[in-house]
């Protein structure tokens, strides 16, 4: 996970963040994941996928307790804005006039707009890129790796808009009172399913239609979401690599 002024890893059962601060000082801390790491690294198909990303964002404040000069993307006054903003637009989408399917394909665009708020200045999407040359270029024992990598979340954004939007269509013809419920059950197996297509694609890289799903993320790294990092930068994300790795070696010891 890229930061505005570092990199957090994550390992299957440790993590490791390094930071800059203002002042160009470099902040190292690392620890053992939550109580939900083991029951997220199970191999449950579809309930994996919300598992990992309920473990991600429960790990983050045990990240600012240990390093507090840490800023996460959200933590901008502009992304905060636009994600409200989005919610409130979201909402009123769903109430407009609109054929179901052009309410949510709507939706799904607007709800871009945080992320895209978030990229905004040269750190955050120059920390991407440090990650995943960090990654990328530990992963093939030393040889430099490009900035896109194909583990980045990016990729789950091609098969979740698709399955977010059958979701929300379908909750949309819901009889009035299950739709919350249909739209909560959904989203679930959306991220579950949109995660299993995202291993799939991961385990399969040869494959063509492995390669046409993985197109989206890699053209959206490449021009957007990652940019390339500086020397200084790549340094903290191997910081964070590193203390991450440690961690988990200390572990399997």
């Amino acid at each position: 996970m890229a930061l505005q002024n570092g990199v957090l890893v994550h390992g299957p059962t440790a993590w490791g963040c390094a930071v800059r601060d203002e002042s160009g000082t470099l902040h190292v801390a690392a620890g053992r994941k939550p109580f939900l790491a083991p029951i997220a690294r199970k191999r449950i198909p579809i309930l994996r996928g919300p598992l990992v990303l309920a473990d991600a964002f429960a790990l983050l404040p045990a990240v600012r307790r240990a390093l507090p000069q840490a800023r996460f993307p959200f933590e901008k006054p502009s992304v905060l804005a636009a994600i409200l903003g989005t919610a409130v637009v979201a909402k009123r989408l769903r109430r407009s006039k609109l054929s179901p399917g052009a309410r949510e394909l709507t939706a799904a665009g607007v709800a871009f707009l945080p992320a895209a708020m978030a990229l905004r200045g040269p750190d955050l999407a120059a920390y991407h890129g440090a990650e995943h040359i960090s990654i990328g270029t530990y992963e093939s024992g030393g040889v430099p790796a490009p900035k896109e990598h194909p583990r980045c979340g990016s990729q789950l954004i091609a098969p979740m808009v698709a399955s977010s939007l059958a979701v929300n269509v379908a909750a949309a013809k819901a009889p009035a009172g299950t739709r919350s419920l249909v739209r909560l059950f959904g989203t679930a197996v959306a991220i579950g399913g949109s995660v299993e297509v995202f291993s799939w694609v991961a385990r399969n890289p040869t494959n063509p239609v492995a390669r046409v799903l993985a197109r989206p993320g890699f053209e959206l790294q490449r021009h957007l979401s990652t940019a390339e990092p500086s020397g200084e930068q790549l340094e903290v994300a191997n910081a964070a690599r590193d203390a991450c790795l440690a961690l988990e070696r200390d572990g399997n010891t």
